[in-house]
């Protein structure tokens, strides 16, 4: 298990592994290490296995796998990892953003378990609480959980934004960076949305002329609702007059004209019933209805004698309906549409956008006035913490350069470099640690100059400094103490061991003086099972510790003096 520096008590990594090659030796069957959440320190004699702990660990945390790891060829690999966390912001929002569990409630205690398999095929997987995790994720994740500092590996110190971070952290400009960032994302907002209505006014201009000429053709036309299709209606009714008139006039004198109209022969027959009504139940009945069936009939013939009047040809109006037919149809195909209704709706579009066309121009003054507005006050709270920086170079580099000479870097001195570049999203400033390892005034990046051993004892000195400020990963130093011995080993131990009053701290060591100041000890060793030898590891107990570190001190056989040194170690 492996638990971070600023959470819960226990850092544990559990290890079930069948072979894990690290520099062609150290072998590991199965073994399980459980951490303090303050120092913690591995020692062992050389080839013994210590970096092989590393090896697996670089597993869980990314590394490309290989089957050359594997002990046993039949079986896979695994390395798996349980980190105890305490709502570390950073880890939650990758649970959040990768949909992983427990991403709404990272809480005191809550466990994240990365494990990492490589089958015999060479195939490798990766999880986080056993869901499916592909190498860029666990590298993400696993970069917000470890801080690994290895012998020549390529250190965040010589990255501009952890350099940024260091020197804000010691300026105390938390909360002044915090309101710089929110009037820079206002600012930015602002810029986009101004450069969004600067496209929609090339557009509009882009349309403008056509869009003015398709409204103004519509609305000379002056259309009104349904009007085509009333004027198709029309034009049936005159082009059909004529076969109209005469169906009409047939009807009103067969009903009211004719030798025997109709109208008149239904009532000659109605009052012959009616004679007779008296005489027989149903012919009243009768008589009635044929009375009704001739009122009706006589208010048809009426209506036919208006329809009638009424109708008539008209060739010039024929005309005028043909030419605004014809006009409106045009706009029709034009508009790739069907009825008058969907005339008029185009046409309202297009007034919109001419009024947006010319509202755009006031909205983009506004906006202009907004930008600039909020660009005085980004750059006002960029002077504040150009201001900040500046004030704390200084000290910095005077706390830091002090820090080397007590871990043996006596000719080393660090100087912080500040440019001014153009706004982003940390303010206004360039930020580079300069180096220079002996004295020779040619300050260069550190990325450029300073070995593994350098950059790993300057990464000690900078994070003592900001433990308390910045939010740091569980910090592992493998062999931070090549090159460095006796004093310098000793200071070395004394900022590691203050460093792990604030962050959990893992440091595979050769030093006894580094040693002496663990809170717990851990020994590698060889161990023969069968006709094979194995890397295991076990911690120490207090008297152990003591024999450990007196034979660090001088060989396989410690002196009295050797052992009284080594229990003043440990004791002090």
């Amino acid at each position: 298990m492996i638990e971070l520096l600023n959470l819960p008590s226990r850092f544990a990594l559990n290890l079930m592994i069948q072979r894990i090659h690290i520099q062609n030796y150290a072998i590991i069957d199965e073994l399980s290490i459980e951490f303090s959440h303050r120092m913690n320190v591995i020692t062992g004699e050389t080839g013994a296995g210590k970096s092989i702990l590393m090896g697996a660990l670089s597993l869980i945390l990314g590394d490309r796998a290989d089957t050359a790891v594997l002990l046993q060829r039949d079986k896979k690999c695994v390395v798996e990892g349980t980190f105890v966390m305490k709502g570390k912001k950073a880890v939650l929002a990758f649970f959040a953003a990768n949909e992983l569990d427990i991403a709404d409630d990272l809480n005191d205690g809550e466990e994240v378990v990365i494990r990492r398999e490589i089958a015999p095929s060479g195939k490798s997987r990766a999880f986080v609480n056993d869901t499916p995790v592909n190498l860029e994720q666990l590298r993400k994740l696993s970069s917000l959980l470890v801080d690994l500092h290895r012998q020549f590996d390529t250190l965040e110190l010589g990255e501009s934004d952890f350099q940024r971070e260091v020197l804000d952290a010691l300026a105390g400009q938390a909360s002044a960076l915090e309101e710089y960032r929110a009037a820079y994302r206002s600012w930015q907002s602002a810029v986009r949305e101004l450069a969004t209505l600067q496209e929609q006014k090339a557009q509009f201009n882009k349309e403008l002329d056509y869009n003015k000429f398709l409204f103004d053709e519509l609305n000379e036309v002056t259309l009104r609702e349904n009007e085509l299709e009333e004027l198709d209606q029309e034009l049936k009714l005159l082009n059909n007059s004529e076969g109209i008139k005469t169906a009409l006039s047939k009807v009103y004198y067969d009903l009211k004209e004719g030798e025997q109209p109709m109208v008149q022969q239904l009532k000659s027959l109605q009052h012959s019933l009616q004679t007779y009504a008296g005489y027989h139940p149903e012919l009243k009945g009768l008589s009635e209805r044929m009375s009704s069936v001739q009122i009706e009939l006589q208010d048809i013939a009426g209506d036919v004698e208006r329809i009638n009047d009424g109708v008539g040809y008209d060739p010039r109006r024929i005309e005028e309906i043909n030419e605004r037919l014809s006009t409106g149809y045009k706009l029709l195909k034009k508009h790739s549409v069907h009825t008058t209704a969907e005339l008029l709706a185009i046409l309202r579009q297009l007034e919109v956008k001419l009024k947006d066309s010319l509202q755009v121009d006031e909205s983009i003054a506004a906006g202009e006035k907004e930008v600039s507005r909020i660009l005085q006050e980004v750059k006002k709270k960029a002077a504040i913490l150009s201001k900040g920086r500046q004030a704390e170079v200084g000290q910095l580099e005077q706390q830091v350069n002090k820090l080397l000479k007590q871990v043996g870097m006596p000719n080393a001195r660090l100087k912080v470099q500040i440019q001014a570049v153009e706004l982003n999203a940390f303010g206004m400033d360039a930020i580079e640690f300069l180096f220079d390892a002996n004295k020779s005034n040619r300050f260069e990046p550190i990325r450029k100059v300073a070995s593994g051993g350098e950059l790993s004892r300057l990464m000690l000195c900078i994070k003592s400094l900001v433990a308390e400020s910045i939010d740091l990963a569980t910090l592992i130093f493998d062999e931070i103490d090549t090159g460095i011995s006796g004093e310098a080993a000793k200071q070395v131990g004394i900022i590691l061991k203050n460093l792990a009053r604030k962050r959990q701290v893992i440091c595979i060591t050769h030093q006894p003086q580094i040693a002496g100041k663990a809170d717990a000890h851990y020994f590698v060793y060889k161990q023969v099972k069968g006709e094979a030898i194995k890397t295991n590891i076990r911690l120490l107990n207090q008297e152990e510790r003591i024999t450990a570190i007196a034979q660090m001190l001088s060989g396989e056989k410690p002196t009295a003096a050797a052992l009284e040194n080594a229990r003043e170690m440990v004791m002090s």
